[in-house]
């Protein structure tokens, strides 16, 4: 098929490699602008940019879509299908109607659960025991659209949104070879309209840990804020990172630390599994502890 595929960050990578590997001809790969990056603020493009021209395939990257301009440029290419994910930009309805069977998005929940930005963290921290991704025919609702295939992938109870990320987006990419193999065999099925939630973009202030909460929360919000933004907490005027957990035996204050890195919630404790000082890379709690001491009680 011909193809126009849209992404932006490292998840969108293996979905544009498999579309390439199936033999489909990629028209041209949309993705957001270059933008500064690094020490030196130089201007950087995306992993899918960076990417595509180590493919040498044609790169279009658009600060917008609305003009008359853009949207004929778009329809110019005649694609039987324009493949979404990650993107990062609203597709105006000119857009979403030009390809011949329009446009298909790779989204990393198990809809109409987690529609919105942040499905993946918003997952872990609800708890969820599953996610997975929906390959679904794109309206001008947000996610709002049937739903061509899903597959769900159980959560493992350690598993960051890191770790849950990469598996994610090896499912997006089989799935959407998959939906395009047998684009014209699959019925379109309609979301329903129970369960909808919505995942919104997460919010640095929600990153500071409250020790007060119970150890499954605090957990959680470790785990699924892990990378970034990451969670953190106070060590005596030193901002620490905690980007791994895991549930532990003890209890205590909240925030006290019972030994290592075992800190007491306002219920029960978490072991923390992966820490990052400030300067620092992230490391596991003995690595964080060689000449380092923890204080009496984390804020």
């Amino acid at each position: 098929m011909r193809v126009i595929f849209m992404g932006t960050p490292d998840f969108s990578v293996p979905a544009l490699e498999a579309l390439v590997a199936e033999g489909h001809e990629i028209a041209c790969v949309y993705t957001q602008p270059p933008r500064p990056a690094g020490r030196g603020k130089k201007d950087r493009p995306t992993p899918v940019h960076a990417r595509a021209e180590a493919l040498g395939l044609p790169v279009r990257h658009p600060a917008r879509l609305k003009s008359p301009e853009e949207q004929a440029a778009f329809a110019a290419l005649e694609a039987d299908v324009a493949v979404v994910v990650a993107y990062g930009l609203i597709l105006p309805q000119p857009v979403l109607d030009a390809p011949r069977h329009g446009c298909l998005n790779i989204h990393a929940s198990l809809l109409p659960r987690w529609r919105g930005a942040a499905p993946i963290h918003r997952a872990i921290m609800a708890g969820d025991a599953e996610s997975g991704v929906c390959i679904m025919q794109m309206e001008a609702g947000l996610d709002t659209g049937p739903v061509l295939l899903r597959e769900a992938l159980p959560i493992g109870a350690e598993e960051t949104t890191a770790e849950l990320h990469d598996r994610l987006s090896a499912l997006g990419a089989r799935l959407i070879a998959e939906a395009l193999r047998r684009l014209d065999a699959l019925v379109p099925e309609p979301q329903p309209e129970d369960g909808v939630t919505y995942a919104a973009k997460i919010d640095k202030a929600e990153a500071r840990i409250d020790w007060s909460r119970p150890a499954e929360e605090v957990c959680r919000l470790i785990r699924g804020l892990s990378p970034f933004p990451g969670a953190w907490c106070e060590a005596e005027g030193e901002r620490i990172k905690l980007l791994g957990a895991r549930l532990a035996e003890g209890a205590g204050a909240p925030g006290e630390v019972l030994e290592g890195l075992r800190i007491a919630c306002g219920t029960g404790a978490i072991d923390v599994t992966l820490a990052q000082r400030p300067g620092k890379r992230p490391m596991p709690p003995e690595e964080v502890l060689r000449g380092w001491q923890a204080p009496p009680r984390l804020g």
